[in-house]
């Protein structure tokens, strides 16, 4: 991508009238050397994969470790069962199970599409895939809002869920009506919620706590949209909040960047549940 900051992509939109997504879509072009059509056709194949994955969720299976599966149809039961009014909202609790599907699919080796990362990749599916089913059939506008460092070895969680969330609540923003600013705005938000989350997955494997922190993502990913669109800004701009992202995950310790050695991977349940499944390797 040639643009270096939100600051630069807001000028395009600005000087030359344009939309977000069509800054955007004109850089994947220009560095792909593709045409418009190419471009959104890519991009339609990756939703068409995100709409497979959730229609494909199995409740029934688990990773082969165990440690997760079935949550998601839990939540999607307690949705539309239960007969009690959740707090949240059938709409938000329908994005909470979309982000525990996804992220249970994953583990359990089911293809998912890695945007941004295969740890993440519940949270963009999450609001999108329910948006598009009960608030928006536009398929075209949908490939518009997803265009709106994501290593957790580089800059823990904070750079995979963080950038995740960034990236939702920008889709949402446009999808709301947001102008550049808004989804500049949201995105700066939804990273500053969760600047400093390390990646500490129990195991090593991308389970614990990572499926859970899919829904913590989408759920912020929504607050922050909705902020935005009330007017609320960001009083940090929104390149100075990716540079401290980076800052942050600069300085934090090596055992907080997703090599199991610290955090909820070295709690005693974490660490009898390692030692389990070292066992099972050796076997």
């Amino acid at each position: 991508m040639s643009y270096q900051s939100f600051e630069q992509i807001l000028q395009k939109c600005h000087t030359e009238g344009k939309e977000f997504w069509q800054v955007i879509m004109e850089d994947d072009m220009a560095e792909r050397n593709v045409s418009e059509q190419d471009s959104m056709e890519h991009m339609r194949t990756t939703w068409d994969a995100m709409l497979l994955a959730a229609a494909t969720y199995e409740g029934d299976i688990k990773s082969s470790s165990g440690l997760v599966g079935g949550d998601g149809q839990r939540m999607e039961e307690y949705t539309h069962n239960t007969g009690k009014e959740s707090l949240c909202g059938e709409y938000v609790d329908e994005c909470i199970a979309g982000a525990l599907q996804m992220g249970e699919s994953n583990a359990c080796m089911k293809r998912i599409v890695a945007a941004p990362t295969a740890g993440a990749c519940g949270v963009l599916p999450a609001v999108l895939v329910p948006y598009f089913q009960k608030r928006c059939r536009d398929t075209d506008k949908i490939l518009k809002a997803t265009r709106s460092s994501i290593s957790g070895a580089a800059g823990g969680c904070q750079a995979e869920i963080g950038s995740a969330s960034s990236m939702a609540a920008g889709a949402l923003t446009y999808l709301q009506g947001g102008n550049c600013e808004q989804i500049a705005t949201s995105a700066a938000m939804a990273m500053k919620n969760l600047l400093g989350l390390v990646c500490d997955p129990v195991a090593g494997l991308v389970e614990v706590p990572c499926v859970k922190r899919n829904v913590i993502g989408t759920v912020n990913a929504m607050a922050c949209a909705d902020m935005a669109m009330a007017g609320i800004v960001s009083r940090i701009p929104p390149d100075q909040v990716m540079d401290a992202m980076k800052e942050v995950g600069d300085k934090m310790d090596a055992s907080l960047r997703e090599t199991a050695l610290g955090g909820l991977a070295q709690t005693d349940e974490g660490m009898k549940i390692a030692e389990k499944m070292h066992a099972s390797y050796e076997n």
